[in-house]
């Protein structure tokens, strides 16, 4: 079993920042990919970004340019640096984690909590 906890969400001014931050714990596979994902009211679960194991990385149109993820594996953290916010980002963020069962050969599939990121003046 893994364990994901996020923290770093809350109210920020447009074209303010925010880090998000997911730390895992438990039955951590070497071979896993990390990342987040946001749900506004109304609307459906989406990716904002993902990053594997060896640091490759993709995002979602909407926040290139503007959102950076990492990872630091020795923490077993994943980070997500949020810059240039819009009113359009509120939502609540997912940390998700892709775990490789090296046993069955199958991923398994880990959700945070989730933390509320409010842009607005």
């Amino acid at each position: 079993q893994v364990q994901l906890v996020e923290s770093g969400g809350g109210l920020v001014q447009p074209g303010g920042s925010l880090r998000l931050s997911c730390a895992a714990s438990g039955s951590i596979s070497r071979i896993n990919d990390g990342g987040w994902y946001r749900q506004a009211p109304g609307k459906q679960r989406e990716l904002v970004a993902r990053i594997t194991s060896g640091g490759s990385t993709n995002y979602a149109d909407s926040v290139k340019g503007r959102f950076t993820i990492s990872r630091d594996n020795a923490k077993n953290t994943v980070y997500l640096q949020m810059n240039s916010l819009k009113v359009e980002d509120t939502a609540v963020y997912y940390c998700n984690l892709k775990n490789w069962d090296f046993s069955d050969n199958v991923w398994n599939n880990y959700w945070g909590q989730g933390t509320q990121v409010t842009v607005s003046s």
